[in-house]
């Protein structure tokens, strides 16, 4: 099987907002790249919204799209992270998370209620966002002699390889984002100049 090197994430944040029996619930999307942006994102929306019940959220991460976690934040086990949950997987999305901040009305919804007031906001919040489609992309960092530039350029000219970062010194070296599925014939390209050396950094 080929590998799939593409995936579907949001294009920038966006927000929503549904009502329900005199709850409102707030949808917010975000992209984001790593677990470490949970964090900051939940702990601003609980201080913009300091009165609401519950912070509930979904996400899902990584090209294999195997990282996911839920938050149901004080709702019933299963009425809110996982509906979140849900509405990602059945679009296909991976990179991002939906936080869901509920005001509580005074009327209990009950769990299919809880379950579709969860699921709706997500849409709703996902039906204003750009969907793309972004490669996952492996970093090299290319070493070579300031003599060798030209060859290293023109590899990555052909190529259309995205520089992340250059260092022209009597020792250059270019930080390179490079398509998985084109991984191989390009370090195969850079081998042939000699001198010149590819180490791996990290995923995109």
């Amino acid at each position: 099987m080929l590998f799939d090197d593409t995936y579907k994430t949001i294009e920038k944040p966006t927000e929503s907002i549904f009502r329900d029996r005199g709850s409102k619930f707030l949808g917010y999307a975000y992209p984001i790249n790593s677990e470490h942006d949970i964090k900051g994102i939940v702990a601003q929306l609980k201080a913009e919204h300091p009165k609401a019940n519950h912070h509930c959220w979904g996400m899902r991460l990584s090209i294999d799209r195997s990282v996911f976690r839920v938050n149901d934040d004080g709702e019933p086990s299963g009425t809110a992270g996982r509906p979140i949950l849900n509405t990602l997987l059945s679009r296909d999305l991976t990179n991002i998370l939906v936080v869901v901040v509920r005001y509580f009305g005074g009327t209990l919804l009950g769990v299919p209620g809880l379950i579709n007031a969860y699921k709706v906001a997500t849409d709703e919040a996902l039906n204003q966002a750009v969907i793309i489609h972004k490669t996952v992309n492996d970093i090299y960092t290319v070493k070579f002699d300031y003599l060798q530039m030209n060859d290293v350029m023109r590899i990555i000219k052909d190529d259309n390889l995205t520089i992340l970062n250059q260092q022209f010194d009597n020792d250059c070296s270019v930080q390179v984002s490079i398509r998985k599925t084109q991984v191989e014939q390009i370090l195969m390209k850079i081998s042939k100049v000699s001198g010149v050396t590819a180490k791996y950094d990290h995923s995109l």
